[in-house]
């Protein structure tokens, strides 16, 4: 596959980057966590929502922004050993980052989350980026390929202590099992012996990554960006069929991570950035997804500022009577609950949220101020 040097920034990419993160900040921020539309919620277990697809793009596009960023600097000349030391800084600051994340406000290292969002995407850039520099496009695919089967086979063959093998159920997978025995009491809070993040299931997140590297391959190529968006929607169609097909033996699932949840996702992510990169860098149409630029020129940013004040308000309490309130709480029942029914009145709240995050966003903007890592 030849491939040509990126001239110019895709605004697309960070459109597509913006969309991502003002979906996340509105799925995680209801008013009201009881009361929330179906589309708004993780899937319960096996299947997916609107909700399941956000983390996975997020993945995704880390391994697209891979391809564009080392292989320009590649063509420039960069050493390879060179690129891979500001890969390790960069993963590391990102690990630290979601470390904070956890950790705020309260600082108990003794049940601190090890694993988590930011922290699955600085091991998978890091290892996405090791495989990147010192593979060949063949070789990367036949990486995919093996995580996700490697993976396959894990979850299906190998023999869980008390349950056997080949569960998929909550208690019984081999992923809750490893989580469980080596992660003990720094799992997900509220799972508490596994995390949706896990170890195992890092293996077909990483795979994420490198079908995102796929599609910067893809973009790369000495071809017209209609041409360019033809293949990414063609590959993404069969991704999606390979993700459903696979669907009837190891079913989708985001907490799982599963090989056929990887390929799906990839596929929704291929086919919906085709037509981002046609209708913004193909037919110009720039300034409609302003805003989605300026939040996807800041994710990480907005993403640490959504978390922490959240977390802030949520951790602001005082007594009225013998129930302890919250800011957030207080805030969202005298301003938000007595507008619509509950659902609306949470959904309300996210939006709300989600407008103040673009706000942040655009005054760093506008400041000239961006987070690098």
């Amino acid at each position: 596959m030849s491939e040509q040097q990126t001239s110019q920034r895709l605004v697309s990419l960070d459109a597509f980057r913006g969309a991502t993160m003002a979906l996340m900040v509105l799925v995680n921020d209801a008013g009201d966590g009881k009361h929330v539309y179906g589309p708004l919620q993780h899937a319960e277990w096996h299947g997916w929502t609107l909700t399941d697809t956000v983390f996975p793009s997020f993945l995704w596009i880390v391994g697209v922004a891979i391809t564009l960023s080392l292989g320009k600097r590649v063509a420039a000349g960069a050493s390879r050993a060179e690129l891979m030391r500001g890969v390790l800084r960069r993963a590391a600051v990102i690990y630290a980052l979601g470390l904070l994340v956890y950790l705020f406000p309260h600082f108990h290292l003794g049940t601190m989350r090890v694993l988590g969002v930011l922290q699955r995407i600085a091991i998978c850039y890091l290892a996405a980026s090791a495989i990147y520099l010192t593979a060949s496009i063949r070789a990367q695919i036949l990486w995919i390929v093996s995580l996700l089967g490697g993976y396959w086979l894990l979850m299906t063959l190998t023999p869980v202590p008390g349950f056997g093998a080949g569960r998929l159920d909550v208690e019984g997978n081999f992923a809750h099992y490893v989580d469980r025995m080596v992660l003990g009491a720094h799992n997900y809070v509220q799972t508490k012996t596994w995390d949706p993040e896990g170890i195992v299931s890092t293996l077909p997140a990483l795979a994420t990554a490198l079908l995102g590297i796929m599609a910067g391959h893809i973009l790369r190529m000495k071809r017209t960006l209609a041409e360019r968006t033809t293949w990414l929607f063609f590959a993404g169609c069969l991704l999606v069929a390979a993700g459903l097909v696979c669907d009837n033996w190891l079913s989708i699932n985001k907490k799982l991570w599963t090989s056929s949840f990887a390929l799906f996702m990839a596929g929704l992510d291929f086919l919906i950035f085709a037509m981002f990169a046609w209708w913004i860098d193909g037919l110009g149409r720039r300034k409609a997804v302003r805003p989605l630029v300026v939040m996807g020129m800041n994710a990480i940013a907005i993403y640490m500022l959504s978390e922490l004040l959240s977390e802030t308000m949520n951790v602001i309490r005082w007594r009225e009577g013998t129930v302890l309130v919250s800011l957030q709480q207080w805030l969202y029942r005298s301003c938000f609950a007595p507008l619509a029914w509950p659902q609306m009145a949470s959904l309300l709240w996210a939006a709300a949220y989600t407008l103040l995050m673009y706000g942040a966003a655009w005054w760093l903007h506008r400041r000239g101020w961006f987070l690098k890592v």
